[in-house]
């Protein structure tokens, strides 16, 4: 049977008929939809994890035990579970497991644009490369060999464009495995100092053999066209958009396994050319390599011909190669530009507009109230990476002083405190902090989808679980109860006078922002707004909070009724009782 499926849909189903049976993995985007697809299989065991590392443990001990297992995070989630995956290179595996990461060409969704496979390379850790959906689903199966034939975890890396596109998938049965037996062995699962040394020399006679293997597997393969002119190496998304542009002009060696690299198999096809285009993305790993391998002849072009930022694309390749730009239409008027923006109703808002309001410095986070940082709220100072906020501001407070915690926050939201802002708080009240955090407690993972966390009380199966009390929480790592309080941001005068409150408190102090993301289904919103003309003076003040239900028409404000919520935060503003 087949199927057309998202390429983190066909990964979810290469998880299903690999027989695996744990996934543990944290939101986010591109990689997010593999577990959400992969728990909708009775059979296999999906969770969240507060944070990648616990993903990349939880999948870790799985196959220690003998199940095949698999974690799922996008390219900055990787730098969270490096810890443990470099040090799983060394102990290799029991059951097969694979680490699913999905890189951000283009930066579509984060705040950085690495190359993961930097990641593969210094962990000594096999990577595959799909190109389309066919392939993840495939590849998937692949990596869970690989790992159990070469004992050690294997990565799988998509890119955004694999992730979110669909293409035609085979679809088999799934292959029921009983768990590999454990047996208790120290010298394999014991990493410390005299067991690591002896399981490095492992790991090198590993990869040399797992890129002889490479050498003469079908996911590396040459496509000749007689008509070539010239070579091309790639991998990934870059084929199909190398294929696309350069049609028979070109012979293809498509390379499905992007570490190790197959010295023998590149270097004899590069031979055969007097000229061969590297073309990938991000960095140039594979030119990298050839270049420092290769000892003939052979012209070898790559990143000096395509940039290392941004994603390619058939234009960019043809144009770059054949000096052929594909013909594009222009529009006759400029289209208005749309930048993300807080949804109407969002709870973010009106604290956000509070914060800009004291004059705070904002120590910003991962999330959806990232956006905050965007004229007219125009409220973050920095943001850096999950968890980051809190840690930050107890850096700028000891750099700067006390006073300049009576003038500063850090903001985070209800998932990203569980990822990595709890270790923060602990941090700032164990070594004398004076600082004011702001956790934005909007009741789900809202940047990625609305995924459950700790705090809501539910998980990925949607089974009951303990909620996290994050008061309770606070008191235990050591904030005094009359540091913490909770406001409601649809409140305009009681989140103000909450914040001024606290920054004022000795001692580190925690505000809760508390109000449920307004899209959440279980949400009921209060009817839409109307604005009344004839009161309406036109003075913008309800334009100050930058909600897309609201503009200006003919100088005086006009709510559109599809979009509003309800949620009052513009009638607190207004100072002629308009709205």
């Amino acid at each position: 049977m087949k199927e057309l499926m998202l390429g983190n849909q066909a990964v979810a189903r290469g998880i299903y008929e690999a027989g695996c049976k744990v996934v543990s993995s944290y939101p986010g985007t591109p990689s997010t939809e593999i577990t959400e697809f992969a728990a909708q299989y009775e059979e296999v065991y999906a969770e969240w994890a507060p944070n990648e590392k616990v993903a990349a443990e939880v999948a870790i001990g799985a196959g220690i035990q003998g199940a095949r297992s698999l974690c799922a995070m996008k390219h900055v989630g990787l730098n969270v579970a490096a810890d443990p995956v470099y040090t799983a290179s060394y102990t290799g595996v029991n059951g097969g497991v694979v680490i699913a990461v999905a890189d951000d060409p283009g930066m579509h969704s984060s705040q950085n644009e690495q190359d993961s496979r930097h990641h593969a390379i210094a962990s000594k850790i096999p990577m595959l490369e799909p190109s389309d959906s066919a392939e993840c689903l495939e590849f998937t199966k692949l990596a869970f060999e690989l790992s159990e034939k070469f004992d050690t975890p294997v990565m799988l890396r998509l890119t955004t464009r694999v992730a979110h596109s669909r293409s035609l998938c085979e679809l088999s049965e799934r292959e029921e495995r009983e768990l590999v037996p454990y047996e208790k062995n120290p010298a394999k699962f014991v990493m410390m100092p005299a067991m690591a040394i002896k399981r490095h020399v492992f790991v090198e006679d590993r990869m040399a053999r797992a890129a002889e293997w490479g050498n003469t597997a079908e996911i590396n393969f040459i496509k000749n066209n007689k008509k070539a002119e010239f070579g091309v190496i790639t991998s990934g998304i870059s084929y199909q958009y190398a294929r696309e542009a350069l049609g028979d002009k070109a012979s293809f060696l498509k390379l499905g396994m992007v570490n190790p690299l197959p010295t023998k198999l590149i270097c004899d096809f590069i031979d055969r050319f007097e000229k061969v285009y590297v073309i990938e993305e991000l960095d140039g790993i594979i030119e990298s390599f050839c270049r420092a391998n290769y000892k003939g002849n052979t012209k070898i072009i790559g990143k000096d011909l395509f940039s290392p930022l941004g994603e390619l694309s058939q234009s960019i390749i043809a144009d770059k190669i054949l000096y052929n730009t594909p013909a594009s239409v222009e529009l006759d008027e400029t289209l208005p530009s749309r930048p993300p923006v807080l949804c109407a109703g969002c709870p973010h808002r009106g604290l956000f507009y509070t914060l800009k309001k004291l004059k705070l410095t904002v120590s910003g986070d991962i999330g959806c109230y990232t956006l905050g940082a965007l004229a007219p709220l125009s409220s973050l100072d920095s943001c850096i990476c999950m968890g980051a906020s809190v840690s930050a501001l107890h850096g700028m407070e000891k750099a700067r002083g006390e006073e300049f915690a009576k003038r500063s926050v850090a903001v985070i939201g209800d998932s990203t405190f569980m990822h990595s802002g709890i270790t923060g708080i602990i941090n700032t009240a164990y070594n004398g902090g004076n600082t004011t955090t702001i956790v934005l407690d909007n009741s789900i993972t809202g940047m990625t989808g609305h995924q459950q966390n700790p705090t809501t009380g539910k998980t990925l199966k949607g089974k009951d679980a303990p909620q996290v009390n994050i008061v309770k929480l606070a008191e235990a790592v050591g904030y005094n109860p009359e540091n913490i309080a909770i406001c409601d941001p649809y409140d305009l005068a009681q989140t103000e006078a909450t914040i001024k409150a606290q920054l004022e408190k000795d001692g580190p102090s925690l505000v809760i922002s508390q109000r449920p993301c307004a899209l959440l289904k279980t949400v009921k919103h209060a009817p839409a707004l109307k604005v009344d003309s004839d009161k309406c003076i036109g003075c913008k003040m309800c334009m100050r909070i930058g909600c897309p239900a609201i503009s200006m028409k003919d100088g005086k404000a006009v709510i559109d009724s599809t979009q509003c919520v309800g949620c009052g935060v513009c009638q607190q503003m207004c100072k002629v009782g308009a709205l």
